[in-house]
């Protein structure tokens, strides 16, 4: 009975956003899935253009519940360009929900749609949500030996092609750093150690593949490479958890095209990033903890970016749900859209 009342008064806060997020997916898919058949005879560029405005639409209603709904705070080091650019993103992986940072700058510059993953290869079995991104421009890969460099290098391609905007978000660690995943650390560092390269604490050695391939095949069309790192103070566990984010824009002529140089430019960022992380959370001085060095922002978002979004996507879910038809049409579209998704990813993914 008392670990029920524990759990309910710690998780029932986040109980509704999964519920709003998961359950508008059939919504969005079919939205989507509408335009995505409507477009067929249409150039690539616009079908593109369009799918951008539905993703905006419920990244947006992802950030009301992250930002506005949480009370999350967000502070923000470093000189966020106002406006779109094409940018590859590297950030360090802490945390399953490092993917919304990328959202939180991209609203910031008006380019949440444009935001495009990644992502490891597992992912592209998730309900829906796989091959959608898959078709959003996300890129799905395999580690070491298995990295399918040429299908990377082909997807990309073809986003340049049909003239998509890019914010294309890296991990380059490959996996979340977790104090408690000691072997995966340790192993990590013994690579370091093997190879030359700077042990580091607070991350894991980056992985340099991927950022290579992405950078060397978009190197005419990108305007630059952000390098972020996040640092979550007490996330999840107080009433106005807090997010820190340093932010450094890197100009492109500053970047080793070889992939052997670009590993050890990479390596060096990493270093930066766990000298900030070290200050960040064991600072000797406690003034100088939590924080990182320099000028910050707290920035809030503003309701009328996140607001119209969830109750566009909120009310045609439940428009939908008052209708048997449509009812059959919500259940239709999660077991067939999984089962499609599945297949598609299996072939082309």
């Amino acid at each position: 009975m008392l670990l029920s009342l524990v759990l309910h008064t710690y998780s029932m806060r986040y109980v509704l956003p999964a519920a709003v997020m998961m359950g508008t997916a059939p919504t969005y898919v079919l939205a989507w899935g509408a335009w995505r058949l409507l477009s067929t005879l249409l150039p690539a560029r616009i079908y593109h253009q369009v799918d951008d405005r539905l993703y905006t639409v419920y990244q947006s209603m992802v950030l009301f519940f992250f930002e506005n709904y949480t009370g999350v705070q967000i502070f923000l080091y470093g000189d966020l360009p106002k406006t779109k650019e094409n940018v590859v993103v590297i950030s360090n992986h802490q945390s399953t929900v490092d993917w919304i940072v990328a959202d939180i700058l991209a609203i910031r510059q008006n380019a949440l749609g444009h935001v495009r993953y990644v992502l490891k290869d597992g992912l592209k079995w998730l309900p829906l949500y796989g091959w959608y991104l898959s078709q959003h421009g996300g890129i799905y890969v395999k580690r070491s030996a298995k990295f399918n460099e040429k299908k990377m290098r082909n997807k990309l391609q073809a986003q340049m092609k049909a003239e998509t905007p890019m914010y294309l978000v890296i991990f380059p660690e490959g996996t979340r750093y977790n104090p408690e995943q000691s072997k995966v650390i340790a192993d990590s560092q013994s690579y370091a150690e093997k190879e030359g390269l700077a042990v580091l604490k607070h991350v894991v050695t980056p992985r340099v593949k991927a950022t290579h391939v992405a950078v060397d095949s978009m190197k005419k069309y990108l305007n630059a490479i952000y390098d972020i790192t996040v640092a979550y103070e007490d996330f999840l566990c107080k009433e106005c958890p807090r997010i820190h984010i340093y932010f450094d824009r890197i100009e492109l002529k500053d970047i080793p095209e070889e992939q052997m140089y670009m590993r050890r430019w990479l390596h060096e960022r990493f270093e930066i990033k766990d000298k900030l992380l070290i200050e960040f959370y064991d600072a000797k001085d406690s003034k100088r903890r939590n924080k990182f060095p320099g000028k910050c922002v707290h920035s809030k978002l503003s309701l009328k970016k996140t607001l119209p979004s969830l109750l566009f996507l909120s009310g045609l879910t439940v428009s939908m749900l008052l209708t048997e038809s449509g009812r059959k049409l919500y259940v239709k579209t999660w077991i067939y859209g999984t089962l499609l998704g599945c297949l598609w990813v299996s072939i082309k993914a």
